[in-house]
């Protein structure tokens, strides 16, 4: 599963979740849709394969963010 987020800087309390995909390319294809000519607004697109740390929580991978 793949989640889309949006964020205005580097703070994680900026992220806001776009939308959650089972195709990367689908993922990839709203990231860039989302910030298309908005300044200051970056994605970050998370993969998760189900896996949950000691905390319950589902363990999340970076795997595409622009600059």
């Amino acid at each position: 599963m793949f989640h889309v987020y949006t964020a205005h800087d580097k703070s994680e309390m900026s992220k806001n979740l776009i939308g959650e995909f089972k195709d990367y390319g689908e993922a990839m294809d709203c990231a860039e849709q989302a910030i298309e000519g908005k300044e200051g607004l970056r994605y970050i697109v998370e993969e998760t394969n189900g896996c949950v740390d000691s905390y319950g929580e589902l363990i999340h991978t970076v795997i595409a963010e622009s600059d």
